[in-house]
């Protein structure tokens, strides 16, 4: 008989696309507001692996990749989601968004994405919100999935996102020695 325990503390990750900057100024405060300062966020790149948001959010596109220092649990995700989608529709302009902002976590094992999408992948967590198991740690890296964005399956992501798992490490290790 497995014996439950809480979960241990993720790391907090999000993706940000976006048509303007300073809309995103605006969501890095708020979420850092509500979630602590950040400890890192990528450069700005541009975005062109799909033309999916082109229609409502226009063209061109920038994405960057941020994570929070304070450590989450995995159980807010759903939370953590709702709040996102809210910030989205507060800097929308004439019901098109301008940002769109992915929540997940990292752990020792993998990295999970929230989403209100349903997939045979993609297990429910409550509110509407389900779990996408993106990524898998496995043999000292981050593995795609056959499901995998193929931007989250790219070298320069995987290899930033071994990078925040480390950083994670040192966290878990720092609370745990303290």
């Amino acid at each position: 008989m497995s014996i439950p325990k809480p979960s241990d503390p993720a790391k907090l990750f999000l993706s940000a696309i976006y048509a303007d900057g300073e809309e995103l100024t605006l969501c890095c405060r708020r979420l850092e507001e509500r979630f602590g300062l950040s400890d890192y966020q990528s450069k700005e790149v541009p975005f062109a692996q799909t033309g999916y948001y082109h229609r409502e959010m226009g063209t061109p596109l920038f994405r960057q990749f941020l994570s929070f220092r304070d450590l989450i649990q995995p159980e807010l995700l759903p939370e953590i989601k709702l709040f996102t989608n809210a910030l989205e529709a507060e800097v929308a302009e004439a019901g098109r968004r301008r940002v769109n902002l992915d929540p997940g976590y990292l752990n020792l094992h993998h990295l999970i994405l929230a989403t209100g999408k349903k997939g045979s992948h993609r297990p429910y967590l409550g509110q509407g919100i389900y779990a996408d198991l993106t990524l898998i740690y496995e043999s000292g890296t981050f593995r795609a999935l056959p499901w995998t964005y193929p931007d989250y399956a790219g070298e320069a992501v995987i290899g930033m996102l071994n990078r925040l798992r480390e950083v994670y490490k040192d966290q878990v290790r720092q609370a745990v020695e303290a």
